[in-house]
């Protein structure tokens, strides 16, 4: 409809003389739906080049409209306002037939070829695994597929892609983590200590508890798991990467189960890790220093 109206306007506003050649209209929404469905302040712009007040210059746009005459079947009226605002009400036959419209198209309506087939990646969620998802990790992992939604609908080959490290301090604390916790369930009875869970409140866990361990139950519930699998086969080991790997498996698969409650689904489980063990970090490095947009 605006773009009906700016054509209509623009053949009008020709054959005016001292119109400017690249006069820009405008049409807004009125906030008061009684002052119509749009609404231009055109004679306001045009009344220091044409040197007439904008209220006769909206009469004369206005008549000058009604002579063409605009169609009936799109708008029912057009009238002038306060100081020479002109106000366009819609058609009911236009907003039915809109309607009509879009049930027509179905589920397809307001779908375009824009993106052209062109990838699209969106990155989102991305949240390590260290825990569950929180709140925070929960309206990210909405703006992010709501994202690609759009991105698919507007013509997009979209990938969506959830980037994590598994390597690195936080990992490493986990697994040491639920090593702790493991020890504790095979060999019961143990010393212990307080550690502050914050705001004042304090914890019982194992003596070889990590200073700044993960202290969710989550992370005794995983242990639990791998007692079952292990008995106590473990007990001692001073190789924390069984404890992390399956502290990853477990946490991710909550993840998963998590996004699929959302009905989110990823394309892609990208790890950052294996982008160093690759090597693919230091080429890039290597092709921005070739290139001079790089220093050291």
């Amino acid at each position: 409809m605006k773009d009906y109206l700016i054509q209509t306007l623009r053949q009008v506003l020709a054959g005016i003389d001292g119109v400017p050649a690249d006069f820009e209209l405008e049409l807004e929404t009125p906030q008061n739906p009684e002052h119509g469905d749009l609404a231009t302040n055109a004679a306001m712009k045009l009344a220091r080049h044409l040197k007439q007040s904008p209220r006769a210059i909206a009469d004369d746009l206005v008549r000058r409209l009604r002579a063409l005459p605009v169609d009936p079947k799109r708008i029912a009226g057009i009238e002038v306002a306060g100081p020479g605002f002109i106000n366009f009400q819609f058609a009911v036959t236009f907003l039915s037939d809109a309607l009509a419209g879009v049930l027509v198209v179905g589920d397809t309506y307001g779908r375009s070829t824009l993106g052209g087939g062109q990838r699209a990646i969106v990155e989102y969620v991305s949240a390590n695994p260290t825990g569950p998802l929180t709140v925070g990790h929960g309206r990210n992992a909405v703006l992010g597929d709501t994202i690609a939604n759009l991105l698919a609908w507007s013509g997009f080959d979209v990938t969506r892609e959830y980037y994590f490290n598994d390597a690195g301090r936080q990992m490493r604390i986990l697994g040491e983590s639920v090593q702790s916790r493991y020890n504790a369930l095979v060999r019961p009875g143990g010393p212990t200590r307080q550690i502050e869970r914050g705001e004042g409140e304090f914890v019982e866990v194992p003596a070889d508890f990590p200073e700044d361990g993960y202290q969710g139950d989550y992370i005794i519930d995983i242990a639990r798991t791998i007692q079952r699998a292990h008995g106590d086969a473990l007990v001692g080991s001073t190789d924390v990467t069984p404890f992390k790997r399956a502290a990853e498996e477990a946490i991710f698969a909550d993840i998963k189960q998590s996004l699929r409650r959302l009905h989110i689904e990823m394309d892609t489980f990208f790890n950052e890790h294996s982008l160093y063990e690759s090597g693919a970090i230091w080429k890039i490095v290597e092709r921005f220093r070739d290139q001079g947009v790089a220093y050291d």
